[in-house]
């Protein structure tokens, strides 16, 4: 799925905190959105996903203008959101937080609740010993890895990442970075991906997109880039 995001503003009643962010991110690209805290990153995935209002602009899927539908019509649409701080049904155990979240997506994902299941676990194998333990008790990267793959069985087209590294053990991050990685490439899927964790980014990620001021400042190919210079402009 291409998303094009063009003259994107929003604002909290009268604080604006996007202006004009131009963003377009091709069908089966990664691209990563990197920025110091509160210069508008999930700000930007929020507009996009429809939980916050856009001021002006237009947000574009597969040439389809989506800035005025609401969350539960995006997600229809085929976009996945994992928010920061992987969100889990705490009192329901791992499986049953991935059966509630594919029976919800009902026949437009395609396939049983179980085929959706098993797929998923093919992609975090390390879910598979967790299935009947409660959410709420799983590590920070157990209950990350549940985030991802909860969204993973809707079978979105489209998959945006807030921070999917922040607060998790440095083993745990590879885990995720691996299965972003031969998620990316087995499926062609669509990935936007907010991340501060340069290394993490530059490893992963086709093209980048960098934040400052609630706008893009900076933008190009991770085959072309300066890792360090891009960890100084995060540094600002």
């Amino acid at each position: 799925m291409k998303l094009e995001i063009d003259g994107l503003t929003v604002a909290y009643g009268r604080t604006q905190v996007l202006f004009g962010v131009d963003l377009h991110v091709p069908s089966g690209a990664l691209v990563c959105v990197m920025g110091r805290n509160g210069v508008g990153k999930t700000t930007l995935l929020n507009a996009v996903t429809g939980l916050l209002p856009i001021r002006s602009g237009q947000v574009r899927l597969d040439g389809t203008e989506i800035g005025r539908m609401s969350p539960f019509k995006r997600a229809r649409a085929g976009i996945g959101y994992v928010p920061q701080g992987h969100p889990v049904f705490p009192h329901l155990t791992a499986r049953q937080n991935l059966e509630v979240v594919a029976k919800a997506a009902g026949s437009r994902a395609g396939g049983s609740v179980d085929e959706r299941v098993d797929e998923v676990l093919e992609i975090f194998p390390a879910l598979r010993r967790l299935l009947g333990r409660p959410a709420g008790l799983l590590s920070g990267g157990q209950a990350q890895q549940l985030a991802i793959a909860r969204t993973l069985t809707t079978r979105p087209g489209l998959l945006i990442l807030d921070e999917p590294t922040e607060g998790i053990q440095p083993s745990i991050i590879m885990e995720i970075e691996d299965a972003i990685a031969r998620l990316h490439a087995t499926t062609g899927m669509t990935i936007v991906l907010v991340e501060q964790y340069v290394e993490f980014a530059m490893r992963l990620a086709d093209d980048y997109a960098v934040m400052e001021g609630g706008t893009i400042v900076a933008a190009g190919s991770t085959a072309d880039a300066d890792a360090e210079a891009l960890t100084g402009l995060l540094a600002i």
